[in-house]
């Protein structure tokens, strides 16, 4: 019992570090909360199934098709909305109650063109596999698989590439670095791409092991925010080991507890942490 609730923690917590890490490093670079990243990340599923069911193309096509849309648009709302607040010096408050207009305004949208109800990506039903009383499918598998590397593609993002060390200059000191000749502007738009590209991948992975409706991205957002406060706010290897955390907490909850409870369970571990730890477990 406990070893498959750890086998189901594991899977559940790459997905939510995956979109944890879009939403610390949102945080960090454009220094506030995003309180749509949860409809991103269902975003980013519904544009999978609509390519894959309707346009009938590749459902490995129609997952990449749907990330490079969602960054794209999350880019283009940039430039019309958060973009000229920033240019007139809106409070970090006010471009955060516009986050949640977004949010509002985005799961609306979905509700009316794709209706409320529950929807599944058109895969084979695959048959569970049973290791040692642990019961999973292959799709399961691809999924943490492919959740880590892209932990390991945001790491080589970060530390190997030009891109990577102005987003942490831009992090640390945003005059600092646009004295130094650093495109903030550019350095933003490939931060929302990176972030919301990250959602979308999260809500796909999501999707393709449950299913998708409209609030799936909504019903997760705590989690979110608990794994990257968790991990150190702004920080996204903390945020990695934060989704981690949270996941295998509120997974192994309900072998003691209703499964209601595990959202408070991961914010119980998380107070925790941080009355020992207050930036986190890895600093933020």
């Amino acid at each position: 019992m406990i070893e498959q609730l750890v086998a189901n923690g594991i899977i559940f917590g790459c997905i939510i570090a995956l979109a944890a890490i879009g939403l610390s490093m949102a945080y960090r670079i454009l220094n506030f909360a995003n309180f749509a990243h949860g409809d991103f990340l269902t975003l980013g599923a519904y544009l999978a199934f609509f390519s894959a069911a309707s346009l009938h193309i590749d459902f490995m096509a129609a997952c990449a098709l749907a990330i490079m849309v969602s960054a794209a648009f999350a880019i283009a709302l940039d430039y019309a909305a958060w973009r000229p607040m920033r240019s007139k010096g809106a409070s970090r408050t006010a471009i955060m109650i516009l986050s949640i207009g977004v949010s509002l305004s985005l799961r609306n949208s979905l509700i009316i063109i794709f209706n409320p109800d529950v929807k599944r990506f058109p895969l084979p039903v695959r048959e569970g596999m049973n290791f040692g009383g642990i019961i999973f499918t292959d799709l399961q598998i691809i999924v943490v698989l492919i959740a880590f590397a892209a932990m390991l593609m945001i790491h080589a993002l970060l530390s190997r590439t030009n891109l990577g060390k102005s987003m942490r200059a831009l992090a640390d000191n945003p005059d600092l670095a646009r004295i130094s000749g650093i495109d903030v502007d550019k350095v933003i738009r490939y931060t929302w791409g990176v972030s919301v590209g990250l959602a979308a991948l999260a809500g796909i992975m999501y999707g393709s092991i449950t299913h998708i409706n409209p609030n799936m991205g909504w019903s997760i957002i705590l989690p979110m925010f608990a794994a990257a406060i968790l991990g150190g706010i702004g920080n996204a290897y903390g945020a990695m080991a934060g989704g981690m955390i949270i996941g295998l907490t509120q997974e192994i909850s309900t072998a003691f507890l209703p499964a209601e409870y595990k959202i408070a369970v991961s914010f119980v571990i998380m107070i925790t942490v941080l009355l020992f730890r207050p930036k986190g477990l890895l600093g933020g």
